[in-house]
């Protein structure tokens, strides 16, 4: 039997094929369970014991839910990235070969594996700035049908294509849209999705899509498999933890960044300034001194959760002999001696303690000492507002493929976690010592 929480992971992904959509369907959840909505240009008069969210680009968005009893309080911090790896579209996009092609002009967003997007159906999404009298107004699309394909160069010309393969992306990974089309036939198919006038946009930030959809599988069903696996099942995970748990004396905080594929440097992204704003401004809501600020900081603390590397079954080689992890075996706390990761003993001894508290099972993560890893937002999210903060995430296969796989029960996992953590209280009532409160 699957979780009815999986099912509602794999829907909510399918619906979600950008950062900007994954955006606006937290905005909905949000909505529906009573959160209001507040614009970083406006004046907020923030209340104990109520709930709401603020937006920053239409692709990322902190979500807050104030404590009642809030006269020594703390920040409870979790994050998650909205982007996954994809193919954007550049402004003059079409590119007419004679009257026989029309292809589009795309450039990689982040790493993604490109063998993955050959040989499928594609199509388009994204945001278009749309100008509605004197103001500029930004709408989602996302074009419902098979538009796009990149096709592979048949192994009878390209005899070594399953032994040295390599991918030019100005060559090899432009996606064929038709055959002779008129020009500007891609604005015509936006304009007329949105039903406005092709003079009326202005702008977008349009990206390839994968059409299928998310499935369950495996001979007991024990496998989940879709598209942007990494990072919306974090998000979603969060997102559920945030809606189910509650601390009367803490701040409780779930911050979707948009960017950490390309390296966070964003006026969206966890390196900006974005989530120490937001935190900044509830301070000043609860008490304006500076001071009170920073003591509530000092006893915060933070999960950055973005997707592991789970053992592969025919490359158990890649990874750690000890520090490995499964799918479908629990919650991972990732480690480097490096310092990609922000882990360390003890945000990893809270980790525990709250994982015990929930009745979930953790796994433990580290590179191979011969292997340079990724890096995710923990850190960088640090540099602007420091607390104790652990990097965890769930297990999957074929990170950055277009098409991923992560075990069905782990979602469940972070969802108890994330209800455990927001249903506690932080304090810092020594040097080195942290109280983990039950709410």
């Amino acid at each position: 039997m699957i979780e009815t929480e999986v099912r509602e992971l794999l829907s909510f992904i399918d619906g979600n094929p950008t950062a900007y959509h994954t955006t606006a369907s937290v905005r909905e959840i949000l909505l529906k369970a009573g959160f209001s909505e507040l614009l970083e240009s406006g004046k907020w008069q923030l209340e104990p014991g109520r709930d709401y969210f603020v937006r920053r680009n239409g692709s990322s968005i902190i979500a807050f839910r104030m404590g009642t009893r809030l006269e020594r309080y703390s920040f409870n911090v979790a994050a998650a990235h909205t982007d996954s790896p994809c193919f954007r579209i550049k402004e003059n996009a079409e590119l007419h070969m004679g009257q026989k092609y029309t292809r589009l002009n795309t450039e990689g967003y982040g790493g993604m594996i490109c063998s993955t997007w050959l040989d499928r159906p594609l199509s388009v999404a994204g945001r278009v700035l749309v100008k509605d009298g004197d103001a500029i107004t930004s709408r989602l699309v996302a074009l419902d049908r098979d538009l796009l394909l990149i096709p592979s160069v048949a192994i009878h010309m390209n005899r070594e294509v399953n032994d040295k393969a390599s991918f030019n992306k100005q060559i090899d990974m432009l996606p064929l849209l038709g055959g002779a089309a008129e020009e500007g036939v891609l604005k015509k198919l936006i304009a007329a999705e949105l039903n406005v006038a092709e003079d009326q946009i202005l702008g977008s930030d349009l990206f390839l899509c994968i059409r299928e959809k998310a499935t369950v599988w495996g001979c007991n069903e024990e496998f989940i498999s879709s598209g942007r696996l990494d990072d919306q099942q974090c998000v979603f995970g969060i997102l559920k933890g945030l809606l189910q748990g509650r601390s009367a004396e803490s701040v409780n905080v779930a911050a979707f960044f948009d960017n950490e594929e390309v390296g966070s440097g964003t006026k969206q992204g966890a390196a900006s300034t974005f989530l120490y704003d937001v935190l900044h401004r509830i301070a000043q809501n609860v008490c304006p001194s500076d001071e009170d600020f920073h003591r509530a900081v000092a006893s915060s603390f933070m999960f950055s959760a973005d997707n592991a590397h789970a053992v592969h079954p025919n490359h158990p080689e890649h990874t750690d002999a000890n520090n490995c992890t499964y799918m479908n075996e629990g919650v991972v706390v990732k480690v480097h001696a490096g310092q990609k990761y922000t882990s360390d003993g003890m945000s990893m001894a809270v980790a525990k303690e709250l994982a015990a508290r929930a009745g979930v099972p953790l796994q433990y993560f580290a590179n191979r000492s011969d292997k340079a890893g990724g890096s995710t937002l923990g850190n960088l999210a640090m540099a602007q507002v420091s607390m104790n903060c652990v990097d965890i995430g769930l297990p999957q296969l074929a990170m950055h493929s277009c098409y991923e796989t992560a075990g069905a029960k782990d979602t469940i996992s972070l969802i108890r976690l994330m209800k455990e953590f927001y249903s506690s209280h932080f304090e810092e009532t020594g040097f080195g010592t942290l109280a983990v409160h039950k709410a």
